[in-house]
């Protein structure tokens, strides 16, 4: 049986437990960070199989984010920025609905009754020009209801809605029906209008990697998983018992219920993505591709964002649905993504199906953008089922959790 002591065990090496783990032991707390898994990232992880780069589920990395620019050397990631904007298919055929302020070259499909009357593109201009000037505090505190009411109040007619917003946004959510917080909407907004949507060259599981640099080298412990909190601290599946006046539960929301009995947690969004390989690109550019009809949430050629996802003379096509999906219901994804991409896709092969579970909070309103981490003297919990479903509320829950850590350690606090 193992047994060590610390001042605080984490349970849990993704995002927020990093972030946690980091600023605790910057401010000078032995800590020990306890993943059940073999590497850091949680659901931000990256698998190399048969020299291909495939991120758990499609996912990308927001150079605006607060907390990106507190903690990232974003060079040493070396990202590879997306096209701004997406690409839908829709029955008269593609139409690119870009930012034309960083793309004005591309901005054809932006003429009045291409792709949006002159109303709507007023009305969204309207939104964007108050998301992306507009004090973070103004958002956080405006009206709150669904986005699909927000979207509507706004003026914006439900023919965009269709064609553009709801594809769009609900591989954003990982939902369809557009009932999540329109505060986080609007944040969300804010941030894509503001920053860069970027791959890093070695995968999305490099950027758990470079927070995980940064703590002292006894500070991880890989490949042991938590099987219940003590009176003293943390007690593993393998028999050992870590000790700790101070434990803070950075797991999913399901694992993190199992560790702390009666945590409530919301409800959470399952996604699946399906990773081909192909000859050649069937697009040739670092596009998001959406489809009108929305037969897939949305789908990439990831080789294109980033080479490096791909050995030489092939490309990766990653493409996400909802829920739980299996092989069986690739042949329709397949033919789908024939018809969008306006090739044959006879001859890709199917590499990988990865399905994510609770792989974002359901934000229905009213969602507190953030909470307090303490659960009991002692007993912290931190993810983005405290926060919002992003790196940012990932990051940012990890960061309350140690400030509120460090208050009640101070002396003549109580944990």
């Amino acid at each position: 049986m193992t047994s060590t002591q610390a001042d605080a065990v984490v349970v849990g090496a993704g995002l927020s437990g990093l972030a946690c783990a980091a600023d605790l032991t910057r401010a000078g707390m032995t800590v020990r960070l306890l993943e059940a898994s073999d590497a850091v990232g949680g659901r931000v992880r990256t698998d190399r199989v048969d020299g291909f780069l495939l991120d758990r589920g499609f996912q990308v990395f927001n150079t605006s984010y607060p907390q990106v620019k507190r903690r990232f050397d974003l060079r040493g990631l070396r990202l590879r920025p997306f096209t701004p904007g997406a690409l839908i298919h829709t029955p008269q055929g593609s139409r690119l609905f870009t930012d034309p302020t960083r793309r004005p070259r591309r901005t054809a499909d932006l003429v009045p009754g291409r792709l949006a009357s002159g109303r709507d593109l007023m009305a969204l201009g309207l939104v964007s020009a108050l998301d992306m000037l507009s004090p973070v505090r103004a958002l956080k505190r405006g009206p709150e209801r669904t986005t699909e009411t927000a979207l509507a109040a706004a003026g914006i007619s439900p023919a965009l809605i269709e064609t553009f917003l709801r594809p769009f946004l609900s591989g954003v959510f990982l939902e369809e029906e557009l009932e999540t917080s329109s505060r986080f909407f609007h944040l969300v907004w804010r941030s894509m209008l503001r920053g860069t949507l970027c791959l890093p060259a070695e995968g999305i599981g490099a950027v758990p990697a470079q927070l995980a640099e940064s703590l002292p080298p006894d500070c991880l412990v890989l490949d042991t998983a938590a099987q219940a909190l003590t009176d003293k601290g943390v007690r593993t599946e393998d028999g050992g018992h870590w000790e700790a006046p101070t434990v803070v539960v950075a797991t999913g929301a399901f694992a993190a219920a199992r560790l702390l009995p009666g945590l409530e947690i919301p409800p959470t969004r399952t996604v699946s993505t399906y990773h081909h390989v192909a000859p050649a690109s069937p697009l040739g550019e670092p596009t998001l591709v959406l489809d009108s009809r929305r037969r897939f949430l949305n789908t990439c050629v990831q080789s294109d964002v980033a080479p490096t996802y791909a050995p030489a003379g092939s490309a990766l096509v990653c493409t996400s649905v909802l829920g739980e999906s299996g092989v069986e219901r690739e042949g329709e994804v397949r033919a789908a993504l024939g018809e969008v991409y306006g090739t044959d896709t006879a001859g890709w092969d199917l590499l990988h199906v990865d399905t994510v579970h609770g792989a974002l909070p359901a934000m229905i309103p009213p969602w507190p953008l953030t909470r307090t981490t303490r659960v009991a003297p002692g007993r912290y919990v931190c993810g983005d089922h405290r926060a919002t479903g992003s790196v940012q509320g990932a990051l940012a829950s990890g960061t309350r959790a140690a400030r509120e850590v460090l208050t009640a350690a101070a002396p003549g606090r109580s944990h």
